[in-house]
Protein backbone atom coordinates (compact mmCIF):
# COMPACT_ATOMS: atom_id res chain seq x y z
CA UNK A 1 0.00 0.00 0.00
CA UNK A 2 1.05 3.59 -0.64
CA UNK A 3 2.57 5.16 2.46
CA UNK A 4 0.93 8.34 3.75
CA UNK A 5 2.47 11.67 4.65
CA UNK A 6 0.48 14.17 6.71
CA UNK A 7 0.86 17.82 5.74
CA UNK A 8 0.02 20.30 8.50
CA UNK A 9 -0.98 23.56 6.81
CA UNK A 10 0.13 26.57 8.85
CA UNK A 11 -1.03 29.34 6.49
CA UNK A 12 -3.92 30.57 8.68
CA UNK A 13 -1.51 31.19 11.56
CA UNK A 14 2.18 31.25 10.61
CA UNK A 15 1.42 32.43 7.10
CA UNK A 16 -0.96 35.29 7.85
CA UNK A 17 0.84 36.30 11.06
CA UNK A 18 3.96 37.14 9.09
CA UNK A 19 2.32 38.60 6.01
CA UNK A 20 1.58 41.97 7.56
CA UNK A 21 -2.00 42.19 6.25
CA UNK A 22 -4.74 42.09 8.89
CA UNK A 23 -7.29 39.66 7.46
CA UNK A 24 -10.94 39.44 8.49
CA UNK A 25 -12.21 36.48 10.49
CA UNK A 26 -14.53 35.61 7.60
CA UNK A 27 -11.61 35.47 5.16
CA UNK A 28 -9.60 33.30 7.54
CA UNK A 29 -12.55 30.95 7.84
CA UNK A 30 -12.80 30.78 4.04
CA UNK A 31 -9.10 29.93 3.84
CA UNK A 32 -9.45 27.12 6.36
CA UNK A 33 -12.59 25.80 4.72
CA UNK A 34 -10.78 25.68 1.36
CA UNK A 35 -7.90 23.74 2.92
CA UNK A 36 -10.29 21.25 4.48
CA UNK A 37 -12.16 20.84 1.19
CA UNK A 38 -8.85 20.12 -0.56
CA UNK A 39 -8.13 17.27 1.84
CA UNK A 40 -5.89 18.90 4.46
CA UNK A 41 -6.72 17.34 7.81
CA UNK A 42 -4.40 19.13 10.25
CA UNK A 43 -4.44 22.92 10.21
CA UNK A 44 -2.72 25.44 12.46
CA UNK A 45 -5.76 27.67 12.63
CA UNK A 46 -4.69 30.49 14.95
CA UNK A 47 -2.60 31.49 17.94
CA UNK A 48 -3.64 32.53 21.43
CA UNK A 49 -1.04 35.19 22.02
CA UNK A 50 -1.00 38.80 23.14
CA UNK A 51 -2.92 40.72 20.43
CA UNK A 52 -0.73 43.77 21.05
CA UNK A 53 2.29 41.79 19.84
CA UNK A 54 0.49 39.93 17.06
CA UNK A 55 -2.62 41.89 16.00
CA UNK A 56 -3.24 39.53 13.07
CA UNK A 57 -4.31 36.85 15.58
CA UNK A 58 -6.56 39.02 17.78
CA UNK A 59 -9.67 37.14 16.61
CA UNK A 60 -8.52 33.67 17.72
CA UNK A 61 -11.53 33.00 19.96
CA UNK A 62 -14.04 34.22 17.35
CA UNK A 63 -12.41 32.16 14.59
CA UNK A 64 -12.49 28.95 16.63
CA UNK A 65 -16.12 29.58 17.58
CA UNK A 66 -17.00 29.89 13.88
CA UNK A 67 -15.07 26.74 12.96
CA UNK A 68 -16.73 24.67 15.67
CA UNK A 69 -20.18 26.00 14.80
CA UNK A 70 -19.69 25.06 11.15
CA UNK A 71 -18.38 21.65 12.21
CA UNK A 72 -21.61 21.00 14.11
CA UNK A 73 -23.67 22.07 11.11
CA UNK A 74 -21.63 19.85 8.78
CA UNK A 75 -22.24 16.84 11.01
CA UNK A 76 -20.36 13.67 11.90
CA UNK A 77 -18.34 12.13 9.09
CA UNK A 78 -17.93 15.44 7.27
CA UNK A 79 -14.56 16.84 6.23
CA UNK A 80 -14.92 19.54 8.91
CA UNK A 81 -15.50 16.85 11.52
CA UNK A 82 -12.39 14.97 10.41
CA UNK A 83 -10.16 18.06 10.44
CA UNK A 84 -8.02 18.86 13.47
CA UNK A 85 -7.62 22.53 14.32
CA UNK A 86 -4.42 23.48 16.13
CA UNK A 87 -3.96 26.51 18.35
CA UNK A 88 -0.50 27.94 19.02
CA UNK A 89 0.08 28.75 22.70
CA UNK A 90 3.14 30.30 24.34
CA UNK A 91 2.13 30.14 28.01
CA UNK A 92 -0.47 28.78 30.41
CA UNK A 93 -2.82 31.69 29.81
CA UNK A 94 -2.74 31.00 26.08
CA UNK A 95 -3.36 27.31 26.72
CA UNK A 96 -6.38 28.05 28.88
CA UNK A 97 -7.82 30.23 26.10
CA UNK A 98 -7.15 27.53 23.48
CA UNK A 99 -8.81 24.84 25.60
CA UNK A 100 -11.81 27.06 26.29
CA UNK A 101 -12.08 27.83 22.57
CA UNK A 102 -12.21 24.11 21.74
CA UNK A 103 -8.94 23.56 19.86
CA UNK A 104 -8.39 19.93 18.87
CA UNK A 105 -4.63 20.24 19.44
CA UNK A 106 -2.22 22.79 20.87
CA UNK A 107 1.31 23.58 19.79
CA UNK A 108 3.89 25.35 21.95
CA UNK A 109 7.29 26.79 21.00
CA UNK A 110 10.71 26.43 22.60
CA UNK A 111 13.49 28.37 20.91
CA UNK A 112 16.88 26.66 20.80
CA UNK A 113 18.95 29.85 21.24
CA UNK A 114 18.60 32.17 24.22
CA UNK A 115 18.86 35.35 22.14
CA UNK A 116 16.14 34.38 19.69
CA UNK A 117 14.01 33.10 22.57
CA UNK A 118 14.19 36.50 24.25
CA UNK A 119 13.24 38.23 20.98
CA UNK A 120 10.41 35.81 20.22
CA UNK A 121 8.95 35.09 23.65
CA UNK A 122 10.64 37.36 26.16
CA UNK A 123 12.27 34.46 28.04
CA UNK A 124 15.44 32.40 27.81
CA UNK A 125 15.41 28.82 26.54
CA UNK A 126 15.45 27.25 30.02
CA UNK A 127 12.32 29.17 30.96
CA UNK A 128 10.73 28.18 27.65
CA UNK A 129 11.33 24.51 28.46
CA UNK A 130 9.75 24.95 31.89
CA UNK A 131 6.70 26.61 30.34
CA UNK A 132 6.45 23.76 27.83
CA UNK A 133 6.34 21.29 30.73
CA UNK A 134 3.43 23.18 32.28
CA UNK A 135 1.58 23.30 28.96
CA UNK A 136 2.18 19.61 28.23
CA UNK A 137 0.93 18.54 31.66
CA UNK A 138 -2.17 20.72 31.59
CA UNK A 139 -3.05 19.70 28.04
CA UNK A 140 -2.69 16.03 28.98
CA UNK A 141 -5.03 16.57 31.94
CA UNK A 142 -7.54 18.12 29.54
CA UNK A 143 -7.18 15.23 27.08
CA UNK A 144 -5.87 17.49 24.30
CA UNK A 145 -2.77 16.45 22.30
CA UNK A 146 0.14 18.87 22.71
CA UNK A 147 3.19 19.28 20.49
CA UNK A 148 6.23 21.52 20.78
CA UNK A 149 8.07 23.22 17.94
CA UNK A 150 11.80 23.72 18.52
CA UNK A 151 12.49 26.98 16.71
CA UNK A 152 15.96 27.69 15.31
CA UNK A 153 16.81 23.97 15.36
CA UNK A 154 19.17 24.48 12.42
CA UNK A 155 20.50 27.97 13.06
CA UNK A 156 19.80 31.26 14.82
CA UNK A 157 19.58 34.72 13.21
CA UNK A 158 21.42 36.20 16.19
CA UNK A 159 23.82 33.50 17.45
CA UNK A 160 24.54 31.74 14.16
CA UNK A 161 25.19 27.99 14.06
CA UNK A 162 23.35 25.86 16.60
CA UNK A 163 25.44 22.88 17.77
CA UNK A 164 23.81 19.49 17.37
CA UNK A 165 24.62 18.79 21.02
CA UNK A 166 22.50 21.76 22.12
CA UNK A 167 19.60 20.59 19.97
CA UNK A 168 19.71 17.04 21.32
CA UNK A 169 19.93 18.27 24.91
CA UNK A 170 16.80 20.37 24.44
CA UNK A 171 14.97 17.63 22.52
CA UNK A 172 15.65 15.22 25.36
CA UNK A 173 14.53 17.67 28.03
CA UNK A 174 11.35 18.56 26.16
CA UNK A 175 10.57 14.91 25.44
CA UNK A 176 10.88 14.04 29.12
CA UNK A 177 8.19 16.61 29.93
CA UNK A 178 5.51 14.99 27.76
CA UNK A 179 3.57 15.83 24.63
CA UNK A 180 2.88 13.68 21.60
CA UNK A 181 5.04 15.32 18.94
CA UNK A 182 8.21 17.38 18.57
CA UNK A 183 8.81 19.55 15.51
CA UNK A 184 12.28 20.55 14.33
CA UNK A 185 11.93 24.02 12.80
CA UNK A 186 14.32 25.73 10.43
CA UNK A 187 12.89 29.11 11.35
CA UNK A 188 15.21 31.14 9.12
CA UNK A 189 15.77 28.69 6.25
CA UNK A 190 19.48 27.89 6.64
CA UNK A 191 19.46 24.08 6.58
CA UNK A 192 20.62 21.73 3.85
CA UNK A 193 19.54 18.09 3.35
CA UNK A 194 22.69 16.83 5.10
CA UNK A 195 21.82 18.97 8.13
CA UNK A 196 18.31 17.53 8.11
CA UNK A 197 19.50 13.94 8.05
CA UNK A 198 21.98 14.55 10.85
CA UNK A 199 19.55 16.37 13.13
CA UNK A 200 16.59 14.07 12.57
CA UNK A 201 18.75 11.11 13.55
CA UNK A 202 20.13 13.00 16.56
CA UNK A 203 16.65 14.04 17.69
CA UNK A 204 15.38 10.46 17.45
CA UNK A 205 18.26 9.30 19.61
CA UNK A 206 17.51 12.03 22.16
CA UNK A 207 13.85 11.01 22.36
CA UNK A 208 14.85 7.37 22.82
CA UNK A 209 17.32 8.43 25.50
CA UNK A 210 14.51 10.19 27.35
CA UNK A 211 12.55 6.95 27.33
CA UNK A 212 9.59 8.50 25.53
CA UNK A 213 7.89 7.96 22.16
CA UNK A 214 7.06 11.34 20.63
CA UNK A 215 6.71 11.52 16.87
CA UNK A 216 8.96 13.92 14.97
CA UNK A 217 7.63 16.61 12.66
CA UNK A 218 9.55 19.10 10.49
CA UNK A 219 8.94 22.77 9.69
CA UNK A 220 11.02 24.35 6.93
CA UNK A 221 11.26 27.87 5.59
CA UNK A 222 12.39 28.44 2.03
CA UNK A 223 14.52 31.51 2.74
CA UNK A 224 17.53 30.21 0.80
CA UNK A 225 15.59 27.98 -1.60
CA UNK A 226 16.48 24.74 0.21
CA UNK A 227 13.10 24.09 1.86
CA UNK A 228 11.68 21.58 -0.62
CA UNK A 229 14.95 19.63 -0.74
CA UNK A 230 14.90 19.55 3.05
CA UNK A 231 11.38 18.13 3.07
CA UNK A 232 12.52 15.36 0.70
CA UNK A 233 15.49 14.58 2.95
CA UNK A 234 13.28 14.45 6.05
CA UNK A 235 10.80 12.12 4.37
CA UNK A 236 13.63 9.86 3.24
CA UNK A 237 14.70 9.74 6.89
CA UNK A 238 11.26 8.48 7.84
CA UNK A 239 9.50 11.69 8.87
CA UNK A 240 5.80 11.37 8.17
CA UNK A 241 4.44 14.75 9.31
CA UNK A 242 5.48 17.94 7.51
CA UNK A 243 4.44 21.57 8.04
CA UNK A 244 3.73 23.71 4.99
CA UNK A 245 1.82 26.87 4.13
CA UNK A 246 -0.58 27.39 1.24
CA UNK A 247 1.16 29.48 -1.39
CA UNK A 248 4.36 29.52 0.66
CA UNK A 249 3.30 32.58 2.65
CA UNK A 250 4.75 33.25 6.08
CA UNK A 251 8.02 33.76 7.85
CA UNK A 252 8.83 34.92 11.35
CA UNK A 253 8.11 38.48 12.51
CA UNK A 254 10.88 38.26 15.11
CA UNK A 255 13.65 36.99 12.81
CA UNK A 256 15.26 39.29 10.23
CA UNK A 257 14.77 38.24 6.58
CA UNK A 258 12.91 35.04 7.48
CA UNK A 259 10.81 34.55 4.36
CA UNK A 260 8.00 32.12 3.72
CA UNK A 261 7.30 28.52 4.57
CA UNK A 262 7.50 25.75 2.01
CA UNK A 263 4.32 25.91 -0.12
CA UNK A 264 1.73 23.25 0.67
CA UNK A 265 0.88 22.68 -2.98
CA UNK A 266 4.56 22.36 -4.02
CA UNK A 267 5.26 19.93 -1.17
CA UNK A 268 2.17 17.85 -1.94
CA UNK A 269 3.10 17.68 -5.65
CA UNK A 270 6.63 16.53 -4.83
CA UNK A 271 5.43 13.91 -2.35
CA UNK A 272 2.87 12.58 -4.82
CA UNK A 273 5.62 12.27 -7.46
CA UNK A 274 7.76 10.45 -4.88
CA UNK A 275 5.00 7.86 -4.48
CA UNK A 276 3.49 8.98 -1.19
CA UNK A 277 -0.17 9.64 -0.48
CA UNK A 278 -1.12 13.01 1.03
CA UNK A 279 -4.89 12.84 0.55
CA UNK A 280 -4.75 16.32 -0.99
CA UNK A 281 -6.45 17.49 -4.18
CA UNK A 282 -3.75 19.51 -5.95
CA UNK A 283 -6.10 21.17 -8.42
CA UNK A 284 -8.19 22.42 -5.52
CA UNK A 285 -5.09 23.83 -3.80
CA UNK A 286 -4.05 25.65 -6.96
CA UNK A 287 -7.49 27.27 -7.16
CA UNK A 288 -7.13 28.30 -3.51
CA UNK A 289 -3.76 29.92 -4.17
CA UNK A 290 -5.31 31.94 -6.97
CA UNK A 291 -8.07 33.03 -4.58
CA UNK A 292 -5.55 33.77 -1.84
CA UNK A 293 -3.74 36.27 -4.04
CA UNK A 294 -6.86 38.40 -4.48
CA UNK A 295 -7.81 41.30 -2.25
CA UNK A 296 -10.13 38.96 -0.36
CA UNK A 297 -7.09 37.59 1.45
CA UNK A 298 -3.49 38.81 0.96
CA UNK A 299 -3.80 40.87 -2.23
CA UNK A 300 -0.40 39.98 -3.65
CA UNK A 301 1.39 37.13 -5.38
CA UNK A 302 2.36 34.15 -3.25
CA UNK A 303 5.84 32.61 -3.72
CA UNK A 304 4.70 29.04 -4.46
CA UNK A 305 5.48 27.68 -7.94
CA UNK A 306 2.97 24.91 -8.70
CA UNK A 307 0.12 27.39 -9.07
CA UNK A 308 2.13 29.14 -11.81
CA UNK A 309 3.42 26.06 -13.64
CA UNK A 310 0.33 23.90 -13.34
CA UNK A 311 -0.05 20.17 -12.84
CA UNK A 312 1.88 17.55 -14.76
CA UNK A 313 0.68 15.64 -16.75
CA UNK A 314 -1.88 18.17 -17.91
CA UNK A 315 -2.48 21.66 -16.62
CA UNK A 316 -4.60 23.01 -13.81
Amino acid sequence: MTESITIVDVAPRDGLQSDGVVVSTAAKFSLIQRLVSAGVRRIEATSFVNPERVPQMADADDLMAELLARRILAGAGSAMAEASFIGLVLNRRGLDRALAAGCDEVNAVVVISDTFSEKNQGTDTATGIKVWGEIAAAAADAGVPASVTLAASFGCPYEGEMPVARLTDIVGRCAALGGVEIALADSIGVASPTDVRERVDAARAAIAGAGTKQDLRVHFHNTRNTGIANVAAAVEEGIRVVDASLGGIGGCPFAPNATGNVPTEDVAYMLDRMGFSTGIDLASLIESVEWMQTDELIGHEAPGLLSRAGLFPGTA
